[in-house]
């Protein structure tokens, strides 16, 4: 009903669409958006910006739940275990305007408790914030720190299915917990990362359009506008919804295409891939 049922909408990126006309009498223009989409002077400049972003979210953001999930598993107190989970579940469930402004609260050039420190000891204020050259990473630290506990329910789920006698097989032959680790949790949750890391790539060309427009400023503007916040300033705030429709397509195709590339290579390797 929400995902299929409104596809009917995307004819709009071959449309002229009016509000006034409707979509049964707005002229048809083909493939015009995205012939201009694509070669607008800003698309080099949002394709950088846009896939810098999500290989740094790729790289340190998606191994992240993996990384914790292990470390869950290795603990043994279970209570101690329930409350690390419980902890590092609460930033989930915060929207996006909670977690930049406790962003801003500590890390603000002005009034952030940081600088405040920094500035008391003598030193010079830091713009964490307002510096072009660290905007991915603080968009990156933020993911982690908001979703990357949540994303260990799945990888904890598939560690379930690792069979115990495994590890008590590797402790008769002398292996460390590292060793255990190594040759026995990782190969047990191997299919489970293949098939997240083959649905991440579909999702290569969006970023999060409500963190990326809250963290945007002035200072940051250069590395800060994506296909997202760009469909949103140019489609949706001048009114144009059929060029707005034609730049969410293209994100939606290029993503199938990866999707389907990485899930044939996965298969290639020997692994069942996503279908």
């Amino acid at each position: 009903m929400f995902q299929y049922a409104p596809m009917w909408g995307i004819a709009l990126a071959f449309q002229d669409y009016s509000p006034f006309l409707g979509f049964w009498h707005s002229d048809w223009v083909g493939f015009e958006h995205f012939r201009t989409f694509i070669l607008h002077e800003d698309f080099p400049i949002l394709l950088r910006n846009t896939l810098g972003i999500n290989f740094l979210n790729l790289l340190f953001f998606f191994p992240a739940p993996i990384a914790l999930a292990i470390m869950l598993n290795e603990l043994r107190s279970v209570k101690f275990k329930r409350f690390v989970q419980t902890t590092i579940y609460l930033p989930h469930f915060m929207s996006w305007v909670v977690i930049v402004g406790i962003c801003y609260l500590i890390l603000g050039q002005g009034e952030g408790i940081i600088n405040k420190i920094i500035s008391d000891y003598g030193g010079d204020k830091v713009d964490f914030l307002t510096n072009a050259n660290r905007f991915w990473t603080m968009l990156t630290a933020q993911s982690i720190w908001k979703d990357a506990g949540y994303g260990t329910i799945i990888f904890l789920a598939a560690l379930t299915g690792i069979n115990p006698e495994l590890y008590e097989a590797g402790q008769i032959d002398g292996a460390n917990r590292w060793q255990k680790i190594r040759y026995i949790t990782i190969p047990g949750i191997k299919s489970t990362i293949i098939v997240l890391l083959i649905l991440r790539l579909g999702s290569l060309l969006s970023v999060g359009f409500e963190q990326v427009y809250l963290m945007t400023s002035a200072p940051v503007a250069s590395v800060a506008d994506v296909f997202d916040t760009y469909a949103y300033r140019v489609g949706v705030q001048q009114g144009n919804f059929s060029f707005a429709t034609a730049a969410g397509l293209f994100k939606s195709v290029v993503g199938l295409v990866l999707v389907i590339g990485a899930d044939r290579m996965a298969k290639k390797f020997g692994e069942e891939g996503v279908y």
